[in-house]
């Protein structure tokens, strides 16, 4: 079974290799960092599976967060184009325009084994 940690710390540098590696995140955004920034967090063992008494395999699910005011950002397709070269299993999930923020938001989800 792979280090929990390694995967995660492998779906964070996959991230940074876009053109705002200082500007992706794990959990929370500082409060002075402004628009477009990533914030990625795992959230739940999707999946595993157990042999001879003990976990074999798991997979980690959470979501990515992309927040930008610019319409077809081509962070974007820097963000997918990453997730496509790794090992990351993905899927967007939901796209939203906030009206307090004035802000487009861009939510995947991840799945790492």
């Amino acid at each position: 079974m792979k280090s929990l940690q390694k995967n995660l710390k492998n779906l964070r540098d996959t991230l940074k290799t876009v053109s705002v590696p200082e500007k992706v995140f794990h959990y929370t955004k500082p409060a002075n960092v402004k628009p477009p920034y990533i914030v990625w967090q795992e959230d739940s063992e999707a999946s595993a599976f157990s042999g001879d008494n003990h976990k074999q395999e798991q997979q980690v699910h959470g979501t990515i967060d992309c927040y930008t005011k610019t319409e077809y950002d081509p962070l974007l397709d820097e963000i997918q184009d990453a997730l496509n070269g790794s090992e990351i299993g993905w899927n967007l999930l939901t796209v939203q325009y906030e009206d307090t923020t004035n802000m487009i938001h861009y939510e995947w989800e991840f799945y790492i084994v």
